[in-house]
């Protein structure tokens, strides 16, 4: 087959298991099992004379395909050389986390492969070697495809670094001060959340760290800086003012103090480099001879690596690492083989995200209706812009108004008319955001003349024309509106009574960039967004389905920044293990070396499903639930107290003479008149009295029998004396006459009042101390007590409906049988409160197949008697469940001993018919 029907073949968070595979004698795809090696494809013959099905040439990344088979090793082998801290770390991050979002596979092996080329033993890494980069630091290179969560490997890394760090103060190969620069304001923002102390820090909303590490986590520093912050002038810059300035060229420790604020003083920086495609140090070719627009990115690029030259002179940069989805840079040369980076490794290619479902399906035009010659065999639709009737025109410098090629408009007809497909579609679904169509133009007098033809109607294309539907982005008015420059450029009116400057209206424009397919924002409305160059790096609209390229693409990485604009997925849930198809559907951009779904028998791309927040209610705080912490058990001694109930002889009280009755008369000179008498029935009393309470009361003098004498916890003691005391009644060893006081619950009341020392007495007879091991629970220092009111807001797709008797605002069900046991919870007269276990974090950790994992129990219930259930639901008990259930009874028994949380419980229902039994049996 030419074309495939279903590109995702893998799990997100396991190694890939296979690969689309080209076949360019057999013009086919095929599937092939193992994971496809690392590299990039390169055109193999001019794009305009290409045919489409042309596989390219492959440029393997041999350092990456070296690398991947030694840190699979060394994972399998256990992490030898790996410190406690680094192992600790692993072992969290490769735990299940049922219920929530796990790491994807490839952040896990880009982290992995990072802590490898530092912590693994000589013999795993000989015969590797990374090239320098023309530099005084080393630096190393992870490409991540855009879409696969280089952001959370960023936090991974912090984490792993600082940790360290804090634990082994005199190990050099941690640091504890690290500088993450951003490419722009953008970016930096949104890399806020790598800030330890942020609100919404990756480190919390992701779980990175385990317990007990936080406060170690907080010894670091993180400062998030825009590239331009290392900008500086040189000689000749200066030498331009001398006039006026007297100042020479800022020392490199000047400099450094002025960058780094207050990590001024900090040695030893590890540098973090996201969107490191702009930071490159520029070849000798590049200088002879450049374009307007090389000249601007060497430029920047000689501030960025200059910048982190001049830190390393004065303070020293341990290392530097570099994250980018097309890591490459001019080479001056034809070959873009010698362009890419050459210290990446490791590897995870937008293939590979396509193929493990991280991102947007793409689907490019394979056929048309229009006949061929026998020298072109592709589309014309296929790389529009390569065809001469449109590159001549859009390569001249035009008027806005000026007609643009006949090919193009037919295009945009073409891919309009899909879109506005789409958009029925999704209005259909009651989406309140439109699809997005993006046009990633080469040059801003093309732009300008696809802005013109769409708002005017010579695109007669309404849903798209309408002028607050369409975004026209200049590439200078966003680059004055990141640095917040004036423009020397007039004011622009925006109407007849409001005018905005050319500052004020980039920064509007740049919240509308930022905010397209966000309810509520300024973007909200955009359909059509037309722009030069990739647009800004962090542009994650994830409502994009249609894609115009009308550039040059001389290299499948091109093809990538572009179309990577418009990648990311609007859900990441799974269905049967991987996550359904999302598409985008793409004129232009010759994806001729990517397999790509065949857009012809598909329809209309799906509309992003309904997202739903879920958080604590405030105005139900009286279903809040609490409970302990528990990050590990440790065995200890501790004193206890024992009944052998098999000794322990009834115990008969005589009631016979009890006075509960006694009848007052008024009395002068030693008579009585029993006509104004009154009585005093304490029957009447003791009924008001709960038995609970005096139990409690016996327990409480008992307690004070044996609390002198106690060399353990006074608590514990406590506990166990109400836990004896409240069996002893409950086991009817209490014998009471006359039969009346027996029979009737306000009589028994009055006995266990009148005769409470007897009583307490009997059971202190009977009691008996031993000392034995137990496992006591150790809780979180950080927090040791979870609570249904901590949960962070999350949003979800799946099914959820609103519940009376929980804290959350609504319940989300992963099936039917969740939903009937919600339902039955809710209704049960013996539920105070509960909740589902879902982002609460209520974890109990065990030990299956040899690694420890992470329990997540379905729900959590508080009863009317002040008890607590861990309920699951469980359809077929297997040999984990069973695993799981008796580490559960474990933390059960401990919880109990420990008597600080009151009484727990835990129960498996197979069936939702099962639940109120299950409640009634622990509810007695």
């Amino acid at each position: 087959m030419a074309t495939i029907d279903k590109l995702i073949i893998n799990s997100p968070y396991e190694e890939p298991q296979a690969h689309w595979k080209y076949n360019d004698k057999r013009k086919e795809f095929a599937m092939e099992s193992g994971r496809r090696a690392a590299g990039y494809v390169i055109a193999t013959t001019r794009a305009r004379d290409r045919d489409p099905d042309d596989p390219g040439k492959f440029i393997p990344i041999d350092l990456v395909n070296q690398i991947r088979p030694r840190v699979n090793q060394w994972r399998e082998d256990g992490y030898p050389g790996a410190t406690n801290v680094t192992r600790r770390l692993l072992e969290h991050w490769h735990t299940p986390i049922e219920g929530t979002r796990q790491f994807f596979f490839c952040q896990l092996e880009a982290i992995e492969t990072l802590i490898w080329l530092t912590e693994a033993p000589d013999a795993y890494r000989q015969g590797i070697n990374v090239p320098f980069d023309g530099g005084p630091f080393r630096r190393y290179c992870s490409k991540m495809a855009t879409g696969s969560g280089k952001t959370i490997v960023m936090g991974m890394l912090i984490a792993w670094q600082i940790i360290n760090k804090a634990t082994y103060p005199q190990d050099s190969r941690f640091v504890k001060n690290v500088l993450v620069i951003a490419p722009g304001l953008t970016v930096k923002s949104r890399l806020a959340v790598l800030q330890p102390d942020a609100e919404k820090n990756y480190y919390t909303e992701f779980d990175i760290i385990p317990p007990g590490m936080h406060e170690k986590m907080r010894m670091g520093k993180v400062m998030i800086c825009n590239w331009h912050k290392l900008n500086w002038e040189d000689e000749e810059q200066i030498e331009k003012k001398r006039s006026v300035d007297k100042r020479g060229v800022k020392s490199d420790e000047a400099y450094a103090r002025e960058v780094l604020e207050d990590m001024a003083n900090a040695r030893n920086i590890l540098v973090i480099n996201d969107e490191a495609h702009h930071a490159w140090r520029v070849p000798a070719e590049i200088k002879k001879k450049q374009s307007k627009e090389e000249k601007k990115s060497a430029a920047e690029a000689t501030i960025w690596v200059g910048g982190l030259d001049r830190i390393h002179a004065a303070r020293g940069i341990h290392c530097c690492y570099d994250f980018s989805a097309t890591p490459f840079a001019p080479s001056g040369k034809q070959s873009y083989e010698e362009a890419l980076f050459t210290w990446i490794v490791s590897d995870f290619s937008l293939n590979d995200a396509i193929e493990s479902g991280l991102v947007k399906t793409p689907r490019i035009v394979v056929r048309d209706d229009v006949p061929k010659s026998k020298k072109v065999l592709k589309s014309k639709l296929f790389h529009i812009y390569e065809e001469p009737e449109v590159k001549d025109d859009l390569n001249r410098r035009a008027e806005e108004n000026e007609p643009l090629p006949d090919l193009l408009v037919n295009a945009y007809y073409l891919l309009g008319t899909d879109w506005l497909s789409t958009y029925e579609h999704w209005k259909e679904h009651g989406l309140s955001v439109p699809p997005v169509m993006i046009t990633v133009a080469n040059r801003t007098e093309t732009a300008a003349r696809i802005a013109h033809a769409f708002t005017t109607g010579k695109i007669k294309l309404s849903e798209l024309g309408a002028e607050d539907h369409v975004l026209h982005i200049d590439s200078k008015v966003l680059a004055q509106a990141e640095e917040k420059e004036e423009t020397e450029d007039p004011e622009l009116e925006l109407s007849e009574k409001e005018q905005l400057t050319k500052k004020e209206y980039a920064e509007l424009l740049r919240q509308k960039v930022d905010t397209v397919g966000k309810k509520g924002q300024p973007g909200q409305y955009i359909r059509n967004v037309i722009s030069v160059g990739m647009l800004s790096e962090g542009w994650d609209a994830k409502t994009v389905t249609h894609i115009m390229g009308l550039r040059a693409f001389t290299s499948q990485l091109l093809c990538e920044q572009v179309v990577g604009r418009g990648l990311r997925r609007t859900s990441y849930e799974l269905e049967n293990g991987m996550f359904p198809p999302e598409y985008v559907n793409i004129f232009g951009v010759p994806f001729t070396f990517l397999p790509h779904e065949s857009p012809e028998e598909d329809g209309p791309a799906e509309p992003p499903r309904t997202v739903h927040e879920i958080e604590p209610d405030d105005s139900k705080r009286e279903y809040e639930i609490e409970w302990p912490n528990i990050i590990r058990f440790e065995r200890v001694p501790k004193p206890t107290l024992e009944i052998d109930w098999s000794k322990v002889k009834p115990l008969h009280l005589d009631l016979s003479n009890a006075h509960t009755i006694a009848e007052l008369a008024p009395t002068i000179a030693g008579f009585t008149d029993l006509r104004l008498s009154e009585d005093i029935n304490f029957l009447e009393i003791a009924d008001q009295f709960r038995m609970q309470t005096i139990i409690f009361d016996a327990a409480s003098q008992a307690y004070d029998r044996y609390s002198s004498s106690w060399r353990g916890n006074k608590a514990l003691l406590l506990a166990q004396v109400v836990k004896f005391t409240s069996e002893y009644i409950a086991r009817d060893m209490i014998q009471l006459d006359p039969p009346i006081y027996q029979e009737d619950e306000t009589r028994r009341k009055v006995a266990m009042l009148f005769l409470m020392s007897r009583v307490v007495g009997a059971i202190c007879e009977n009691l008996e101390f031993n000392m034995v091991e137990r496992n006591e629970p150790v809780l979180d220092p950080e927090r040791s007590t979870g609570s249904t009111g901590f949960m962070n807001k999350w949003h979800t797709t799946r099914p959820c409906e609103h519940v009376r008797k929980s804290h959350i605002n609504m319940s989300v069900f992963d099936g039917s049988w969740e939903d009937s046991h919600a339902f039955a919870l809710d209704r049960n007269k013996h539920v105070e409160a509960w909740a589902k276990n879902d982002h609460l974090n209520f974890v109990i950790y065990y030990i299956y197949q040899g690694s420890v994992r992470r329990y997540l129990p379905d729900f959590i219930v508080r009863l009317t008697n002040g008890e607590h259930l861990i309920l699951e639901t469980k359809g077929i008990v297997d040999d984990q469940a069973i695993t799981k259930a008796r580490y559960a009874e474990q933390w059960i028994d401990s919880v109990n001993e420990d008597g600080r949380w009151g009484t727990w419980h835990y129960r498996m229902s197979t069936h939702p018919s099962e639940v109120d039994a299950v409640i009634a049996e622990v509810a007695k």
